[in-house]
């Protein structure tokens, strides 16, 4: 029953995630509350080697129908590996508990700016320069990619929020960026959960499937309905986000 409770949770974390991110707000408190007594770093380590399968299904499926800008986006994903994987090391030495009182704050930033910025992710136009655009690219990818070991929670969200601000493009093709440099933090935390024993393996592989299915889902609504339905869906979760970390960084 335990395991069937986590898939399903697994489904609808896939589900979103592919869309716009945000998967870990379902998947990480569902495996908290089903397994209690578990060390937080094995759920998490398993949290991370069932969403990666998700994610390398989405970025598969969106490469098959938007424009994937591969020269950019593979040294941005080194990078994030990179940068997540000195994330991960970095909270074995230093307690991240100063970002959960900032991260709400910097979350409600991006949720105003995309609201107040109506047309903001509507038109997918990149940068002229490559080179500039791919600079920047790795710096996001290193940059958030440490947050995303060090910390997490909206990973997705702001790699997606900084590649419609600042590379160009539209929400869709954001999101397909996002995934891939996903699928790259994802591996970086695998590795270091993996090499520390922290990741419960035949657990992992059922919510990796359920995880798929519903990444499968979630990206064929996004091929199918756009930029502007992706915008929506990330409003919504970065609100949720906002709501989540707000609580667990005042209330708890």
């Amino acid at each position: 029953m335990d395991i069937l409770l986590v898939c399903l949770a697994s489904v609808f974390a896939g589900f979103i995630d592919s869309i716009v991110g945000g998967g870990g707000l379902i998947l990480v408190p569902a495996l908290f509350a089903t397994f209690p007594a578990a060390a937080p770093a094995t759920l998490l380590g398993t949290n991370k080697s069932a969403s990666v399968c998700g994610t390398s299904m989405a970025t598969l499926q969106y490469s098959r129908r938007v424009d994937m800008r591969w020269r950019v986006l593979g040294p941005a994903a080194l990078t994030a590996f990179a940068g997540s994987f000195f994330g991960a090391w970095v909270v074995t030495l230093v307690d991240p508990a100063f970002l959960r009182r900032l991260m709400p704050f910097v979350l409600l930033t991006v949720l105003v700016y995309t609201l107040a910025k109506k047309d903001l992710g509507k038109t997918h136009a990149p940068l002229a320069s490559v080179r500039r655009e791919t600079t920047l690219a790795c710096a996001f990818g290193g940059v958030i990619g440490w947050y995303d070991g060090f910390f997490g929670p909206g990973t997705g969200s702001f790699f997606i929020f900084l590649f419609v601000r600042f590379l160009g493009y539209d929400f869709l093709n954001a999101s397909a960026a996002a995934k891939l440099l996903n699928v790259a933090t994802n591996l970086a935390a695998i590795v270091l959960f993996a090499w520390k024993g922290h990741i419960w393996w035949q657990v992992g592989l059922s919510m990796a499937v359920a995880n798929v299915i519903g990444s499968l889902a979630g990206t064929r609504l996004a091929l199918k309905h756009g930029a502007t339905f992706v915008r929506l869906v990330f409003i919504v979760v970065v609100a949720a986000l906002i709501l989540k970390t707000g609580y667990d960084a005042f209330l708890r």
